[in-house]
């Protein structure tokens, strides 16, 4: 199947509100649980969240390593609304940094100290973007955690699989799964994209039956 484009910014106030108040609690917890595994080393710096959307993910690192900071960043300024939101109700205003702005436009002081990204990649249309921005944002030997959806062979398995993960979901939410996994990367699309940035120390795994992980050091 074909990779299908969706657009590339959540900007609907229905379906930011409906994506923010989603559980997603336990693939949040695991994705940061992944993190503090293979880095245990980072204990303090700046960590950079590319595609932060309501900021749970920030919020659930900074609990676990108190010394970190993040600078979380979104294109989408409904969605950074309800990530102000959450990290004044965490008490974590000193420790994130919160940019409305599209990835490909950021420019830092210096250097993130770790760059992590958790559901970004299926919405931009040119990926190596992506993975550029990795490469300049991130200083030399900064570990990185980079998760997203895996596309199927056929939209039926993608059906399939918005009715077994999310049969319960409000129809915004399944919609939007949907369509996100026709716009998501294969496995091998992932790999040959970091050969070409000469990314070739970070490692892609196929986390589940609907996700892939990259994971290394960028040098």
């Amino acid at each position: 199947m074909e990779r299908i484009l969706e657009p590339e910014i959540m900007d609907g106030e229905e379906q930011v509100r409906v994506y923010a108040n989603a559980d997603f609690a336990d693939e949040n917890q695991g994705f940061v649980d992944q993190f503090l595994a293979l880095y245990p080393d980072l204990q303090e710096g700046t960590v950079l969240d590319l595609g932060c959307g309501p900021a749970d993910i920030p919020i659930r690192l900074l609990r676990s390593r108190p010394a970190l900071r993040v600078i979380a960043v979104d294109a989408s300024g409904p969605m950074l609304h309800w990530a102000e939101k959450a990290v004044r109700q965490a008490g974590f205003e000193d420790r994130v940094r919160l940019v409305c702005g599209r990835f490909q436009d950021l420019q830092l002081d210096s250097p993130a100290d770790a760059v992590i990204s958790n559901s970004l990649v299926h919405h931009v249309p040119n990926a190596f973007q992506f993975w550029y921005a990795v490469k300049i944002l991130a200083k030399p030997g900064a570990p990185v955690l980079i998760m997203d959806l895996l596309r199927p062979e056929t939209s039926e398995e993608a059906r399939a699989l918005v009715d077994q993960h999310a049969a319960d979901e409000p129809e915004q939410l399944r919609h939007d799964f949907y369509h996100s996994l026709l716009s998501a990367f294969t496995e091998d699309e992932i790999a040959a994209q970091m050969a070409e940035m000469n990314l070739s120390r970070l490692l892609i795994d196929v986390h589940d039956d609907r996700h892939w992980l990259v994971s290394g050091r960028v040098y």
